[in-house]
C-alpha cells in the first residue's frame, strides 16, 4: 500500500496538468524504511513525449546522489499519462528499475474517473496496490 499526503498528490496532479500534453515525471523521497514519502522532487522528462517519460540521466544521477547524502530513498516514481488511464504501459513496465519503489501514475486525460493509481512493478510483473491519501491526520482510499 502506498500512503501519501494529500498536498503531495495535489502538487503532482497540478504539475502534471501544467505539463500536459507532455508526460510529467519525478520522484517522492523519504527515509529508508519510512511509510510515507516526505517530499516531491519534480524531474525533467528528457523524452519530451506525450506517451513516454525518461528521466534526464545527469539529473537522475544528481538526485540519487542527493538522496544518498540525505539518507533517503526514492520511495515513489511518478509520472503522468496524458492520453490514457492511470495504468502502466508496456514501456513503463519494461523500464521500471526500482524494485522497492511504488509507481504512481496520474492521468490528465479528461473524463478519467481514477486519476491516480499506484503499482508495484518488478521483473515485468505488475501488481496494483491500494493508495491511501493522508489528510489532516485522517486516511482515505482513492
Amino acid at each position: 500500500m502506498l500512503m501519501i499526503q494529500e498536498h503531495h498528490l495535489e502538487e503532482i496532479r497540478n504539475l502534471a496538468k501544467g505539463a500536459h500534453p507532455l508526460e510529467f515525471c519525478g520522484v517522492m523521497a523519504g527515509a529508508a524504511g519510512a511509510n510515507v514519502p516526505q517530499r516531491v522532487i519534480p524531474m525533467q522528462n528528457a523524452a519530451r513525449s506525450e506517451c513516454f517519460f525518461q528521466f534526464e540521466p545527469a539529473e537522475q544521477l544528481r538526485v540519487w546522489r542527493e538522496l544518498d547524502l540525505q539518507n533517503e530513498v526514492p520511495m515513489v516514481i511518478f509520472h503522468s499519462h496524458t492520453g490514457s488511464e492511470a495504468v502502466p504501459s508496456r514501456t513503463d513496465i519494461e523500464y521500471a528499475a526500482e524494485p522497492d519503489a511504488h509507481y504512481l501514475i496520474v492521468s490528465t486525460l479528461e473524463g478519467v474517473t481514477e486519476t491516480a493509481r499506484s503499482f508495484r512493478i518488478f521483473n515485468g510483473r505488475v501488481v496494483e496496490e491500494n493508495l491511501k491519501i493522508i489528510s489532516s491526520g485522517k486516511k482515505h482510499e482513492s
